[in-house]
């Protein structure tokens, strides 16, 4: 018991967004230390990471699809939820030696960034995994709170804060006051269904399978939620499923706007539920302030602009939208004895 307590005065607390496409480890007085994407490299049919873990982030998203029959890259968390509790388990034991340098015995404070409408269960599976993962207090915080906190929004005072937080296996869609949630939306569509989508469209137009990483390229470079002032192309390689060979095809912009109209448009549908179970008071306020948008997926071209179109809302993005999320756990984790009563903690009744 000393003995852990002594470890725990020297390790680095650490504040986590863990994602379905990505984790990001925020560190007090460091901000950002740590993005990588949540994959992990398996041996196929154990649960045994390969090189010690050093397949894990990067290096294993980089396998994806390009596999020998003997290893798998997994993903271990799917529409912001653990799919996998041992490759996960073992994926955040990697990210918390590798922030104190692959030290083995530090025990952190950790703070964790999770969906708002994830069940019971799930929670505790993250509080099991974070735990066995070498974590000694382990505290959860719903991702639209941490989104406004991180984008910098006043989400203590009594008035409305709208966060529409787009990552790569949830959207989350919040009103906040009084550092509460007041309204939510947690919807499973987001990154990857328009990665999902993309995949679709190239089978049913050009007769050519691609993988999830060159889905995303497409999405990243010519994707767009708005018409474009000007439209562009993009050459695409995949297997041809009629030869069987290779084959490269030209794709434009447009194309692949249309492809994406259905997972967008299910967003902007979460948005507009948002906003008519919101209740009068914070109405009024969100006409004046708006709404802020972060998260990967928010970065689609012209996605602000539909909202705005859609909803007659101001729209801004958050600074940093992609770390808004791990930036606000930091801040908890700074404010920890200010923010205990709102967390969630392992001790308490799940």
């Amino acid at each position: 018991m000393f003995f852990s307590k002594v470890v725990g005065m020297f390790s680095t607390d650490m504040g986590i967004d863990l994602g379905t496409a990505n984790t990001l480890v925020c560190v007090q007085g460091r901000g950002i230390v740590l993005s990588e994407p949540s994959v992990v490299a398996v041996k196929k049919g154990t649960n045994k990471v390969l090189l010690d873990g050093n397949a894990v982030g990067q290096t294993a998203k980089e396998m994806l699809g390009r596999t020998p029959a003997s290893i798998e890259a997994i993903r271990p968390l799917k529409s912001g939820v653990i799919a996998d509790f041992d490759i996960t388990e073992a994926m955040i034991s990697y990210f918390i030696r590798k922030v104190h340098n692959r030290a083995r015995w530090f025990s952190p404070r950790v703070v964790i960034a999770i969906p708002s409408g994830i069940t019971e269960v799930e929670k505790r599976a993250v509080f099991n995994s974070a735990e066995r993962a070498g974590a000694r207090e382990v505290y959860l915080n719903e991702e639209p709170r941490a989104a406004g906190l991180g984008a910098g929004l006043p989400i203590h005072e009594p008035c409305g804060n709208m966060i529409v937080d787009v990552g790569g296996g949830t959207t989350e869609i919040a009103v906040i006051s009084l550092a509460d949630v007041v309204v939510s939306n947690s919807l499973r569509v987001a990154g990857d269904e328009m990665d999902s989508a993309i995949i679709q469209h190239m089978k049913k137009n050009y007769n050519i399978l691609i993988g999830e990483n060159t889905a995303e390229r497409i999405k990243i470079q010519i994707g767009s939620a708005y018409p474009l002032e000007e439209e562009c192309t993009m050459e695409v390689m995949g297997r041809d499923l009629i030869a069987g060979l290779p084959r490269a095809v030209s794709v434009s912009s447009e194309e692949i706007r249309e492809a994406l109209k259905e997972p967008v448009m299910q967003i902007i549908e979460g948005i507009r539920q948002t906003l008519e179970r919101t209740g009068p008071e914070l109405s009024a306020d969100l006409v004046e302030r708006g709404m802020t948008l972060c998260g990967g997926g928010t970065l689609l071209r012209g996605f602000d602009k539909l909202v705005r179109e859609e909803t007659g809302l101001p729209v801004q993005y958050a600074d940093d939208p992609l770390t808004a999320v791990a930036r606000g756990t930091g801040i908890f984790l700074e404010r920890l004895d200010e923010f205990k009563s709102i967390l969630e903690s392992a001790e308490d009744d799940l």
